[in-house]
């Protein structure tokens, strides 16, 4: 019953050869977690839908109303596109650099080239292949 209190507790890992500590102390991450990057990009994307939905805009109506291509204000909302930024920017009377903070300096000029961060993952993924193949 006492037992417990006298002797020392193990630490996890004690008594083991060093060899098999090494493998449990210095495992390389394989968490899921979103990086602080994506996550900031995630809720950059979340706040620009959110005003959308606050002015009772659609990104189809803002690609008809600033005669873009089909599909240009919904990728710019993922994306880097200037002309899509610019246009749904309007659409919500602010500037491009206020809605999105990752694809602009502090003083409003453009970020170029944007990083690959702002990229969605296949994107991203075909950049970084194309890096380490070179």
């Amino acid at each position: 019953m006492f037992a417990d209190y006298i002797t020392p507790k193990k630490e996890a890992g004690q008594g083991l050869p060093i060899w098999i500590k090494d493998l449990f102390m210095h495992r390389a991450s394989t968490s899921d977690k979103t990086s602080r990057a994506e996550r900031r990009r995630l809720e950059e994307v979340a706040r620009i839908r959110g005003r959308l939905t606050l002015a009772k805009l659609t990104l189809t109506g803002i690609d008809k109303a600033y005669n873009l291509p089909a599909g240009t204000a919904g990728n710019a909302v993922h994306e880097p596109h200037l002309a899509g930024e610019r246009a749904i920017a309007a659409a919500l009377k602010t500037r491009p650099e206020y809605l999105w903070r990752t694809r602009y300096h502090a003083d409003g000029r453009r970020i170029t080239p944007q990083p690959a961060e702002n990229y969605r993952h296949t994107r991203r993924r075909s950049l970084d292949a194309a890096q380490e193949a070179a």
